[in-house]
């Protein structure tokens, strides 16, 4: 028996951080742990290329650090990501909770404690994991940090910016015993500074400098008012007002409750107050900073456009560490559907590693439905003009750049007397161009979509100041553009569509770039947005169709919305690729998900062998009359010739003879592929194949059922399963 950005007119300066010593310190570690090592290529900050060195840092310097840890089953991941925002494909809407994620896609909880127990042996002090299991926080000297990751940090000064830093000369390595759970270590260095996405009218982005004061108040509003930009866009005409929704601004900084209730009056508007989540420690608000401008613009733009929707401020520390774990937080927290985004870097001037993981929360939030909207930056195609790279080098800005979110470029918007649309021109200066760290994603194209790699933005609305908004800031009226005005825009138009899926008994938004995409290759393109034809920014014109000013352009917001709700998108049916549509065939995660398992099924037990690992699962063998069984739903793409389900089965018996006591069914929905019984049983184990190919284009559910008698025990041990697709 079984044993059982915002851009104002001077620059938005941000957080200062803390300089480090240039004398040279006590010996740092020379050598790193001794096992063999496998080095993390993404972890060297660009700048210190360009950098002069000037010593070491102390070895008693305290250093913190978020070591990232690599999702699992990447491609079922994105086939996932890319059906739930099909309409049309049966898991359309079908959004996971944290919880689901975590289980199905997250690191496993022995990954962590790998990571942490390292950690600890060599110092370091883990201050946090977060809640989806995707960064470990860790605290320690320079030396034990050294010590930890290979490293050698030194001091720099960066000639562009003329800041002190500190950085990790090479790229980090962990133990080989790591490499398949770490994904990369951040906070090897404080080179890097998300910048706002702001301008005022008269003073270029470029001429913005850290440390300068905001321009000059006035006593009255002038600028854009929300009537203007909501009947310029039909905000006004959804039947919308975010009721219900609630919307995060991603934020390295403070504000002022006073100058938010000014606005509020200034224009009649209402609605929940607006209220802070620390990251880190962090909350700005009792003295905001040089970045206060920009968190008001984000909320004021919101209010405007969608004004009963609940605002959630969430502050960090401005930097990678806290970047990674606002990023992790609000995914974890799951109490929003939407984020605004208005603070960005360029890509050539910040470290790859902490860019994928932003993405992977990114990918979280997807997965859960949240819909992400980032300014694409104020410095045209030549995002690095005021970061270490300089302006000579054609740049992105990310996060805008990430294709799990969608990037929001900037125009020149012209407003009737009665608040209606009259024209719109692609803004100067508007960020785009091509990402040189993101592959163009499957969901990207159309007309004027080119290349191999991402491009961006995606979409866009009103940023040049000289067409910008009347925003309540340090005690008075402002006129604030940038694309850190287009990304709340955007946001505010993502809480109005929220509330009408509701209402509609239609899942909300999600990733919001696929289903604009396929809308605008669709026949509703023209109503739906409006394409903008003129202008350029330093390398890229406007024109018919996409383009790397402005996207696809601005929203019609009413038509819209109606085309979101009440069109389908049929999925793709005429390619396949490739692939294995399994999650967890080896069930070596330690527990069932994605499968839906009887309890106890999913075992580590030595008195039944697993085909491979350590885990197997194990159904009956108890000797009484008994029921186990263990399923999982996936779709099969409709284009594929071949679908073949493979799995290790063993069969261990106390029964004798040929007669079926107990039985193993295997199912495709309510189709019986095969059953196997004690007859079955053998020494070891023999894979086994089943035919799943006329169930191409469709989503099916495996199940394997055993069924007991009520005496002698048979086992159906099963492991290492896979449904290959071609």
């Amino acid at each position: 028996m079984r044993p059982r950005t915002l851009a104002l007119a001077a620059a938005i300066a941000v957080l200062p951080l803390t300089a480090v010593s240039l004398g040279v310190s006590t010996a740092q570690a020379a050598a790193p742990h001794a096992a063999p090592r496998v080095t993390l290529p993404n972890t060297l900050n660009p700048a210190v290329a360009h950098s002069e060195k000037k010593g070491d840092v102390p070895a008693e310097q305290q250093i913190s650090v978020a070591v990232s840890l690599k999702l699992r089953d990447a491609d079922a991941l994105e086939r996932f990501l890319a059906a739930v925002g099909t309409p049309g494909a049966p898991e359309f809407g079908r959004y996971l909770t944290p919880e689901q994620f975590t289980d199905r896609f997250g690191p496993t909880q022995a990954s962590v404690d790998q990571v942490r127990a390292y950690l600890t042996a060599q110092g370091l002090t883990v201050t946090e994991v977060s809640a989806n299991r995707q960064t470990v926080n860790a605290r320690g000297t320079t030396a034990q940090v050294s010590q930890a990751f290979g490293t050698h940090e030194s001091a720099y000064v960066d000639p562009q910016t003329q800041r002190a830093f500190f950085a990790n000369d090479a790229a980090a390595s962990v133990p080989s015993e790591l490499a398949a759970t770490v994904q990369g270590v951040s906070g090897l260095d404080d080179h890097p500074v998300r910048r706002t996405h702001l301008v005022r009218p008269g003073t270029p982005a470029s001429d913005a400098a850290p440390g300068a004061a905001p321009g000059a108040v006035a006593a009255s509003p002038s600028g854009l008012s929300p009537a203007q930009y909501t009947g310029a866009y039909n905000l006004n005409r959804t039947g919308a007002d975010g009721t219900g929704v609630t919307v995060a601004l991603w934020e390295f900084d403070g504000y002022s409750k006073s100058n938010l209730t000014t606005y509020d009056s200034q224009y009649g508007l209402s609605g929940p107050a607006v209220s802070t989540v620390s990251v880190d420690g962090a909350n700005y608000d009792s003295r905001p900073g040089d970045g206060q401008g920009e968190v008001e613009l984000d909320s004021e733009i919101v209010r405007g456009a969608a004004p009963k929707a609940t605002q959630l401020v969430y502050e960090a520390p401005n930097s990678d560490q806290g970047e990674i774990d606002m990023a992790n937080k609000i995914v974890s927290d799951n109490r929003v559907s939407v984020i605004s985004i208005s603070w960005g870097s360029c890509e050539p001037d910040t470290t790859p590693a902490s860019m994928t993981a932003v993405d992977n929360a990114f990918k979280q939030a997807a997965a859960q439905g949240i819909s992400v909207f980032s300014a694409s930056g104020d410095d045209g195609s030549r995002d690095c003009t005021r970061s270490t790279s300089g302006s000579t080098v054609k740049a992105v800005d990310f996060p805008a750049s990430s294709p799990h979110q969608t990037g929001v470029g900037g125009t020149n918007l012209k407003v009737s007397g009665s608040n209606a649309y009259s024209s719109e021109s692609a803004w100067s200066t508007a960020g785009g161009g091509v990402s040189t760290v993101f592959a163009k994603p499957s969901w990207q194209t159309g007309t004027g979509v080119n290349g191999t790699m991402r491009t961006v933005p995606d979409v866009s609305s009103d940023a040049d100041p000289q067409s910008g908004f009347a925003i309540y800031t340090a005690g008075g009226w402002q006129v604030y553009g940038g694309t850190s005005a287009a990304a709340p825009l955007w946001s505010g138009y993502a809480a109005q569509f929220n509330q009408k899926a509701k209402a509609a008994g239609q899942p909300v938004l999600g990733e919001a770039s696929p289903r604009l995409y396929a809308l605008a290759n669709s026949s509703g393109y023209a109503t739906a947005f409006h394409d903008v034809t003129t202008g350029a920014n330093q390398d890229f014109p406007a024109r018919t169709g996409y383009d790397q000013v402005t996207g696809w352009g601005s929203p019609v917001a009413d038509t819209l919305t109606t085309a979101l709700l009440g069109g389908t998108t049929t999925p793709p049916s005429g390619g396949c690729t490739a692939a294995q549509l399994i999650g967890n065939g080896g069930f070596e995660t330690g527990s069932a998900a994605p499968w839906t398992a009887s309890s106890g099924v999913v075992d580590n037990s030595a008195s039944e062998a697993a085909h491979s690992g350590g885990w197997k699962s194990w159904m009956n063998g108890y000797g009484s009359a008994h029921t186990d069984s263990m399923s999982q739903t996936v779709s099969v793409p409709a284009g594929c010739k071949s679908a073949s389900l493979t799995f290790w089965l063993h069969v261990d018996t106390a029964e004798t003879g040929s007669t079926a006591y107990d039985k193993l069914t295997v199912q495709a929905n309510s189709t019986t592929l095969k059953t196997y019984s004690n007859a079955d049983a053998a020494a070891g184990y023999t894979q086994r194949t089943l035919d799943l190919t006329s169930f191409a284009g469709q989503t099916v559910t495996i199940k394997f059922t055993g069924t007991e008698d009520s005496s002698l025990q048979t086992s159906f041990v099963v492991d290492d399963v896979a449904l290959n697709v071609g």
